[in-house]
C-alpha cells in the first residue's frame, strides 16, 4: 500500500514536470514566429542543445523564432550560445504562430490552449507513450486530442518510419541532427596513435556497462587501458575527452539519433557497440564495430579485438576512426540541417496553413 501511493506520487509529480509552460494567446492575424518549448535544465541534453540550433538556423533565414521557456531570464549556458529566448508569460502566440513542442511533453499535449498551429519535435520516437496510459487514453494517443498539431519532427530515418507507422494520419518530417566540427573533429592530420583510453557515457544501460566492465577486466582486456566516464561535462569538454581517447562505447538503447556515438566518431574515437536502433544509419561496419543489441559477450569480444587490433596496428584502427569522422561531418551539417528546416517551415510560414 505505502509503495503504491509513493508510485502514485512520483507519477503525479512527473506529469507535472511535463506540462508546457503557460502562454498567452490571440485570434489576430499576423506574421509568424515560431517557438520551441524547451526545459529549464541547464544540464547537457542533446535534445535541447537540438532546440537551440534550429532557432538559431530559422532566425539566420529570416524566420523569426525563439525557444521558449517557463522561467524569466532563463538559458542554457553548458554551451556558447546567443540564441532568442523568451518566456510563457511574456509571449501571447496567434492562429499564424507555430509552437513547437517535444515528445517529453506528450502527458500535457492535450492541455496546450488553442491559438497556435502545434508541431511535435519527436526526438524519441520510443519513448511517446511513456507516462501515457493504455488503458485510460484514446486511440492515437498522445496526439490524437492535441489541438492544432499540423506535423511531427524527428531526426532519424528509423524514427521516421517508427512515428509514421504509428500515427498514420500525422505528417512526419526528417531534419538532421548536427555535429559541429568545430567542436567535435578528430584532432591533427597525421595523428599517428592516441593514448590507450576507453571513453563512454554514463547515463545509459548502467548495469550492463557494468557487467560489460567486468568480463573485460576478468580477461585481462582492461591491462594498460584508462576507462574515462563523461559525465555532466560542458560540449567542448565532452570533445576534447573523446579526442583524447582511442575507444568509445557505445550503450545507446532505442534512440532518436544516438548523439554520443556519432560525437565519437566525429572527434576520432573507434565507435565499438550497440548502435540503439537510430543509430543504424551511421554506424558503418566499414568504420566502427557495431554489436547487436543485448549482445553482452559479442560487445565484450568485440571490445577485446579492438583493444588487440589498437595495441598491434594503432594506423589500422585510426585510419578506420578518421573514415568514420569524415563521414558523420560531411553528413550531419549545419547547412544540411539548415535545408530540412527551410524546406519544413517555409510552406508554413508563406502559405499561412
Amino acid at each position: 500500500m505505502i509503495n503504491r501511493l509513493i508510485d502514485n506520487r512520483r507519477r503525479a509529480g512527473e506529469l507535472r514536470r511535463r506540462q508546457v509552460p503557460g502562454f498567452g494567446t490571440h485570434q489576430r492575424p499576423g506574421p509568424t514566429t515560431v517557438y520551441y518549448v524547451a526545459r529549464d535544465s541547464d544540464v547537457p541534453n542533446g535534445g535541447v542543445r537540438a532546440i537551440y540550433r534550429h532557432v538559431d538556423a530559422l532566425n539566420a533565414q529570416g524566420v523569426p523564432a525563439a525557444v521558449l521557456h517557463n522561467r524569466a531570464n532563463f538559458r542554457c549556458t553548458w554551451f556558447t550560445n546567443s540564441t532568442r529566448v523568451v518566456h510563457g508569460g511574456a509571449v501571447s502566440l496567434g492562429p499564424d504562430d507555430i509552437l513547437v513542442v517535444p515528445e517529453w511533453y506528450g502527458p500535457g499535449l492535450h492541455r496546450i490552449p488553442v491559438g497556435p498551429r502545434v508541431v511535435v519535435f519527436n526526438r524519441r520516437a520510443y519513448d511517446t507513450f511513456d507516462q501515457v496510459s493504455f488503458a485510460g487514453s484514446a486511440p492515437g494517443s498522445p496526439y490524437r486530442n492535441t489541438r492544432g498539431l499540423i506535423a511531427l519532427l524527428t531526426v532519424s530515418r528509423d524514427n521516421a518510419d517508427f512515428l509514421r507507422y504509428s500515427f498514420p494520419d500525422v505528417p512526419v518530417h526528417l531534419t538532421r541532427n548536427v555535429i559541429d566540427p568545430a567542436v567535435f573533429h578528430p584532432g591533427p592530420t597525421g595523428e599517428a596513435g592516441r593514448p590507450r583510453r576507453i571513453a563512454f557515457t554514463t547515463n545509459r544501460r548502467p548495469a550492463e556497462r557494468d557487467h560489460l566492465l567486468h568480463v573485460l577486466r576478468s580477461r585481462g582486456v582492461l591491462v594498460g587501458w584508462e576507462l574515462v566516464p563523461i559525465t555532466g561535462r560542458t560540449e567542448r569538454e565532452t570533445a576534447d575527452l573523446m579526442r583524447d581517447s582511442a575507444l568509445f562505447l557505445s550503450f545507446s538503447e532505442r534512440e532518436g539519433f544516438g548523439l554520443p556515438p556519432a560525437e565519437a566518431m566525429a572527434s576520432g574515437c573507434y565507435v565499438v557497440g550497440y548502435p540503439g536502433l537510430a543509430g543504424r544509419e551511421f554506424f558503418d561496419p566499414s568504420y566502427c564495430t557495431p554489436v547487436p543489441d543485448e549482445d553482452l559477450a559479442g560487445f565484450a569480444r568485440a571490445v577485446e579485438e579492438a583493444c588487440l587490433a589498437y595495441a598491434s596496428d594503432p594506423d589500422t584502427l585510426t585510419k578506420r576512426a578518421r573514415a568514420a569522422s569524415e563521414r558523420v561531418l560531411t553528413h550531419y551539417t549545419a547547412d544540411g540541417l539548415s535545408n530540412d528546416l527551410e524546406a519544413f517551415y517555409r510552406p508554413l510560414v508563406t502559405g499561412g496553413g
